[in-house]
């Protein structure tokens, strides 16, 4: 049995594959795990780049523990193996939505709040803020409720080290729309509107083309309940959407692998085609989109004071080591929170996401970004590409030992460890 990652960054051959239907099943394996010696990892839909869940012993999947468990009031408990994607129809007929997502929705809930999955938007924190509640399966087998401030903040973003996560309870917010408004503008503009854009937006992003002087900007206005969708049709959607995001961005990225050179060119060529649309849809239409370009991903959060010049210093490392990027760089911005190991834990906090294409030849790209972030004492994202270990991870997460008591708690025998966990919380 073999497993790999989405973006193709890490593999593995685990001893057994496991596909649990009841939270009895996990029980007893992890209990059997944990009398033997072995490990047991949950893997979820396999979208982290990171090595955070590639498997030893035994991989366990929990796509038999999926759907809607019920709703109470304005609460919604879904069991651990639902994906995102699969989510808004759960919620529809309550009347109910998530507060908001991130731009990719193919992982699983229990996935994605435990690498910290996270949209966009200064009043917003990540995905696992939304969660009030949550069962998992510790490290000695025990089925456990976690309702307690001081361990939901480390359960809610557990990085999988402190269990199998069984059912989520989120609490979840009326339906709403969104009206979207993207279109090209200068970068220089959008880093001097920059502030401006945060406070006066509830969800803003850009995409700046390297090479270029050109970003495409996202202003995203919540609207109060749903109203009826507007904006481009269906087919200037899918030429937006598929045939220009996609298939033609693949070739283009395709092209560029084989002849860098041509990358500066190309990119200057995609900015200036730019054009800008309004849209208006139900929120998770407008959060989420489909990327079916493989790549490679990178993201740091820095203080949000310091992202101008975080992002500055990405543009500056292009620039003067001749690097060759297709891909956009991502800005996003998220609330401080409370969670003990949220990248935005005590801080508002800015986004840098930097993306090489599959294909891209390896260089120091990365790695010298990572440079640029971690000088402002940026965090990582857990489920994207990094190097940072314990000693340096301790410096930026005040909470850092405070987490690891609960983990010595949760999984003394360290069931669900795995080389990364090994790295980023030692053993």
């Amino acid at each position: 049995m073999s497993w790999q990652n989405w973006g193709r960054t890490h593999s593995a051959t685990p001893a057994r594959e496991l596909t649990p239907d009841s939270v009895e099943e996990i029980s007893e394996i992890v209990s059997t795990a944990a009398q033997s010696g072995s490990t047991v990892k949950t893997v979820g839909a396999g979208h982290s780049f990171s090595a955070i869940a590639v498997p030893g012993d035994t991989l366990l999947r929990l796509s038999a523990l999926r759907g809607l468990v019920g709703v109470q009031d304005d609460r919604a408990t879904l069991r651990a193996g639902t994906h995102l994607h699969e989510i808004p129809a759960l919620l529809a007929p309550h009347g109910l939505a998530m507060a908001n997502l991130g731009d990719i929705d193919k992982q699983t809930i229990a996935g994605a709040t435990s690498t910290g999955t996270h949209g966009t938007g200064l009043g917003f924190g990540g995905i696992s803020t939304q969660i009030i509640g949550l069962e998992l399966v510790t490290g000695t087998g025990e089925v456990c409720s976690v309702t307690e401030p001081a361990q939901l903040q480390a359960a809610a973003l557990g990085l999988g080290a402190l269990g199998v996560i069984t059912a989520v309870t989120l609490q979840c917010v009326p339906a709403f729309s969104i009206e979207a408004v993207e279109g090209p503008a200068h970068i220089d503009d959008v880093l001097a509107d920059l502030d401006r854009s945060i406070q006066q937006t509830d969800h803003f992003e850009f995409y700046w083309f390297p090479h270029t002087d050109r970003a495409l900007t996202k202003h995203n206005r919540r609207i109060d309940g749903l109203v009826d969708p507007s904006g481009p049709g269906a087919l200037r959607r899918y030429l937006d959407d598929e045939l220009l995001s996609n298939k033609v961005f693949g070739a283009i990225c395709r092209i560029g692998a084989a002849v860098p050179a041509i990358v500066p060119m190309v990119n200057k060529i995609s900015g200036n085609a730019l054009s800008g649309r309004r849209i208006v849809d139900s929120s998770a239409a407008v959060f989420t989109s489909d990327r079916t370009v493989r790549f490679r991903e990178m993201e740091y959060a820095v203080p949000l004071q310091n992202l101008p010049e975080a992002f500055d210093g990405v543009r500056k490392v292009i620039a003067d080591k001749g690097y060759r990027v297709s891909f956009p760089i991502e800005v996003r911005i998220a609330a401080a929170d409370d969670l003990m190991l949220s990248t935005a834990s005590g801080r508002a906090s800015g986004y840098v996401a930097v993306h090489r294409y599959a294909g891209d030849r390896s260089d120091d790209y990365f790695r010298d970004v990572e440079a640029v972030m971690t000088a402002l004492g940026g965090r990582p994202h857990w489920g994207k590409m990094h190097t940072r270990d314990t000693e340096y991870l301790r410096t930026v997460y005040p909470r850092f030992d405070e987490f690891l008591s609960v983990r010595d708690e949760f999984d003394p025998d360290r069931v669900f460890a795995n080389d990364y966990l090994r790295q980023v919380l030692g053993n």
